[in-house]
């Protein structure tokens, strides 16, 4: 679990660096089965206490404790301090207020009851396995049951359902990252009752190569997600048998989750004890690398994955020789490239020793013609999901000329995955002849839209009939351009809530990021049916326009503007915000002479664009 405890941290200082007292006789010269069955018994052996499940809410309010509030319990699968109104995503509540009903934490299993074979409750309601407290962490009431049965899977974002499955949730969106903690339960479960919880009745993914029961996602989010010292407190709790409600043993993949990769292979996990080998061998070179969607200032590449004897862990991807970028998978877009313009890509693999592979063969690609806008295709750039039917969905175009939706060398759609669902559920077609001219939107609403129906170029009741949590998909020539929401998460992104593109955003992302927009209260629409896109300094100072002198001592400044377009306005401000000049009429020359000397922010207004740079009087 990746969060700061600083409570803890003094308590499991000295552990962290070297290897318990607890194993020393286990053979960790083992490799593999022999190494998995070895720790099994040892923790089989340790196993000395067998606690009632009524002792567990005991146990749970010593070994849970949130550190920054020693009266509240730490709830698995959550992420928000309690201030959202929403209980289920609490990741604190009160250690007393514990049961059953709403607002109250229980007891999680996190290998589900009824997925273990026979069901943890075969043969006995009290003590193992049923009552096992490292499987047992406590919960909120209603995320425990939205949990339900569920299979682990893969997933992103906070805590959720994605299709049939659920995804403990990590720190992209600013929550917690849970990975860990399951995969290092379920592991633990699996050595101590054996094929009764094998780790692949509960999670859903690739079979390991080394033992079928074993699932190769549990050990990425074993090796991504580091122990926390959280973790490590309830470890050391269990394991001292003279706490009343202590079992003996540890979980030993909590103590060195080294002890995975061990045993299993795959991405190589923290060595908290340093006693294992340094790997020597080099990844495989990347095969098969390709570009893709092109635009004018982005190229996608992607290749075959690489291989390695302990795991590749990531790619380095270079452009004419220069790193561009670091990634995990086996895709990437590179920005801010040039429009019409050829570029050489390499890729190398890399692992978790720092071996590197050698650099693939180089494959070209170029990017297309750039126009009078700063964006290579069209971007959502305002969502309204608000009271009843008042939904809309409002698309930006700053490609710099004209675009035909239904042009059939360029067709644009939109699709939408509702509750979860991992495929896209309905597609939206723009009608014959929808356009959108250079810096303009088109706006599609709900039928049932009461509030800026005015603005509304087209009508439609499947692609608004979203509800905060449905992924909306912006596609060009089939291919995903842009996203609101995570295909296949099903958390709630925005609900009663309004989103507009934060201007400094110029171009799709294809992977949703809440950083990119404003939010405003329900059922507003100020906005909806007009886009502001503001270029930044790097844009603006190679493309769209210059000032000069700049610092300047005399009264004149000059402006020369890309292709001799049109300045609308231009207005000044110091430092403080406060405008010191606007000058309405068209020009290509400021008369700053009542200026002070000092720095200001010289804003000009470009047809629909917004464009700032710092203005120097020296």
């Amino acid at each position: 679990m990746k969060r700061i405890l600083p409570f803890f941290i003094g308590l499991i200082s000295l552990a962290t660096f070297a290897q318990q007292s607890y194993y020393n006789d286990v053979n960790l010269t083992l490799t593999g089965t022999q190494l998995r069955d070895e720790l099994a018994t040892k923790v089989i052996n340790t196993h000395s206490n067998s606690l009632s499940y009524s002792e567990i809410w005991t146990a749970t309010m010593v070994t849970d404790l949130d550190p920054n509030n020693s009266n509240n319990v730490l709830l698995l699968y959550g992420w928000e301090n309690g201030s959202d109104g929403d209980v289920t995503n609490d990741l604190s509540r009160d250690k007393n207020n514990n049961g059953g009903n709403v607002g109250e934490w229980n007891r999680e299993h996190t290998f589900a009851n009824s997925l273990a074979s026979p069901d943890l409750d075969a043969n006995t309601t009290n003590g193992p396995p049923y009552s096992d407290a490292h499987n047992l962490r406590s919960t909120d009431v209603q995320r425990n049951g939205q949990r339900g049965s569920r299979l682990f899977s893969a997933g992103s974002g906070n805590s959720g359902t994605v299709g049939a499955f659920w995804y403990p949730g990590d720190a992209t969106l600013g929550g917690i990252d849970w990975r860990g903690d399951v995969a290092r339960i379920v592991m633990y479960m699996y050595i101590r009752y054996g094929n009764q919880c094998a780790p692949n009745l509960v999670a859903n993914g690739t079979q390991n190569s080394v033992d079928a029961n074993m699932i190769d996602l549990l050990l990425e989010w074993n090796a991504a997600d580091p122990v926390s010292a959280y973790e490590d407190v309830r470890n050391a709790y269990h394991e001292d048998i003279f706490n009343a409600t202590a079992q003996g043993n540890r979980n030993p993949f909590i103590d060195n989750p080294r002890l995975a990769t061990q045993i299993w292979g795959g991405t190589p996990a923290e060595d908290r004890w340093g006693i294992f080998g340094t790997d020597t061998e080099d990844p495989t070179v990347p095969m098969n690398v390709m570009v893709s969607n092109e635009t004018s200032n982005s190229i996608t590449v992607s290749w075959a994955a690489a291989t390695d004897n302990v795991g590749v862990t990531g790619y380095d991807v270079f452009v004419d020789g220069m790193l561009a970028q670091n990634v995990s998978g086996t895709t990437a877009t590179v920005s801010g490239l040039a429009a019409s313009t050829t570029y050489a890509f390499t890729v190398l693999a890399k692992d978790a020793a720092g071996n590197t592979s050698a650099l693939s063969t180089p494959v070209n690609g170029t990017t297309l013609a750039g126009g009078g806008g700063t964006g290579a295709s069209l971007y959502f750039s305002e969502y309204i999901e608000g009271s009843s039917f008042n939904k809309a969905i409002e698309i930006a175009n700053y490609t710099g000329s004209t675009v035909d939706l239904n042009d059939p060398t360029n067709i644009y759609t939109l699709k939408i995955s509702t509750n979860g669902n991992a495929m896209w559920n309905s597609t939206y077609t723009f009608p014959a002849g929808a356009m959108i001219s250079d810096g303009d939107v088109y706006v599609i609403g709900n039928t049932g839209l009461a509030v800026c129906t005015g603005e509304v170029d087209d009508s439609d009741d499947t692609i608004t009939g979203f509800n905060g949590n449905d992924a909306i998909g912006l596609f060009k020539n089939d291919v995903l351009i842009d996203i609101l929401g995570t295909l296949g998460d099903g958390t709630t992104y925005a609900s009663n809530t309004t989103l507009v593109r934060k201007p400094s955003i110029d171009s799709p992302n294809t992977t949703f990021t809440i950083g990119e927009w404003d939010t405003s209260a329900s059922n507003t629409c100020t906005d909806l049916g007009r886009h502001t896109q503001t270029l930044s300094t790097e844009t603006f100072e190679t493309e769209t326009f210059a000032v000069y002198p700049n610092p300047t001592s005399g009264d004149i400044v000059y402006i020369n503007t890309k292709n001799n377009a049109v300045i609308s306005a231009v207005q000044v401000y110091d430092m403080t915000g406060k405008q010191v000049l606007l000058q309405a009429n068209p020009a290509t020359e400021i008369n700053i002479q009542g200026l002070q000397k000092g720095m200001y922010i010289l804003q000009l207004q470009i047809g629909n664009q917004l464009i700032t740079k710092k203005l120097i009087r020296q």
